[in-house]
């Protein structure tokens, strides 16, 4: 029968990783980075050359760059702690760091990308052309229900909920996955950011607002350009405005949202990921219990009018890419 986990097992020390492990490509062994921190800092790499190379039209570009350093300290600090006290809840703390640090790294691309133009026009023309209709536009208008209300913004919030349990689970029963499975979400949120500054699309909650709601229920998409460089402006979300998810939806949206971030629905993206991950681990009850909540966040991402239907779409075809790329590749263990 195996031995369950104790509270004390989380602080002993690991005599396991004293010893030099062989492995693939990635990682650097138990006491150097840990995979997902080697993605943290190739996302880092990555946006600073960005950043360098758009250095003037950035208002304040060396903030941007500090703005790493400061991210980057506090991983190499919490290694060097593991350095010291190689136990798993140091792990812990390791890992929750770099999934706290994602709020951090998200208002980011806004920053990065607001220079370059929105090209929601494209995006709503191509949206019009596949579905004849603006589906952010009706979906809401259609369906006025509290109760569906309620229902679309307690899975749009249910995002949290996909990233935020499986590392946990594995803390607690995967241990030997946990560098992987946070690999694999962390790898997948880093490429999602990097569209997100390359394709800078706001989403029919903020294009909307700036277009018109009558240019755009008539079918004209005009370019807004760099509109969204000195305006963060966005329109109400539809639904039931005294219902407890809508009013914790908006509540989060006021504190980190942003005029980016729509094309792929990381929501749907990262959901998609984490069920694709549940299934190939055989997790058959966290299938069950995420089932639900994942209909409904694929549904709200349009209801609540933050992407296209596109976004949504393109959103689950990226999770099940990513899901290969990145289980796919052999980490040191």
């Amino acid at each position: 029968m195996k031995r369950q986990n104790t509270i004390s097992d989380f602080f002993v020390v690991e005599k396991s990783r004293m010893k030099t492990s062989k492995g693939g490509p990635l990682g650097m062994g138990k006491f150097g980075f840990i995979a997902p921190e080697l993605a943290q800092f190739a996302y880092a790499a990555i946006t600073a050359l960005i950043i360098l190379f758009t250095w003037t039209g950035h208002e304040d570009p060396a903030s941007l760059m500090w703005q790493r350093v400061t991210a980057l300290s506090g991983t190499v600090a919490l290694w060097i702690v593991y350095m010291l006290w190689p136990c798993r809840m140091v792990m812990a703390c390791r890992i929750g760091y770099l999934l706290v640090m994602l709020g951090y790294w998200y208002p980011d691309t806004y920053e990065i990308n607001k220079q370059i133009g929105s090209l929601d026009h494209i995006f709503a023309q191509w949206e019009q052309t596949i579905f004849n209709c603006q589906p952010a536009l009706l979906f809401s208008q259609r369906f006025t229900s509290k109760v569906v209300s309620e229902l679309m913004y307690m899975g749009y919030e249910s995002y949290y909920l996909f990233f935020i349990i499986l590392p946990f689970i594995a803390l607690a029963r995967y241990y030997d996955q946990l560098e992987r499975i946070t690999f694999i979400l962390l790898g997948s949120f880093f490429t999602c950011y990097v569209i997100f500054i390359l394709l800078p699309v706001t989403g029919p909650q903020y294009y909307y607002l700036a277009a018109g709601i009558d240019n755009i229920a008539n079918g004209v998409f005009p370019d807004i350009g760099k509109y969204f460089a000195d305006s963060t402006e966005c329109l109400t979300a539809p639904g039931w405005q005294g219902g407890p998810f809508y009013h914790l939806c908006a509540l989060m949206h006021g504190a980190g949202e942003r005029p980016t971030a729509a094309f792929p629905s990381s929501h749907v993206a990262i959901a998609t990921l984490v069920m694709a991950i549940c299934t190939k681990m055989r997790m058959w009850r966290m299938l069950i219990i995420l089932a639900i909540p994942y209909l409904f966040l694929c549904m709200a991402t349009v209801y609540i009018r933050a992407h296209y239907a596109i976004d949504s779409i393109t959103g689950f075809v990226s999770g099940i890419i990513l899901f290969f790329i990145f289980g796919g590749m052999k980490l040191r263990s």
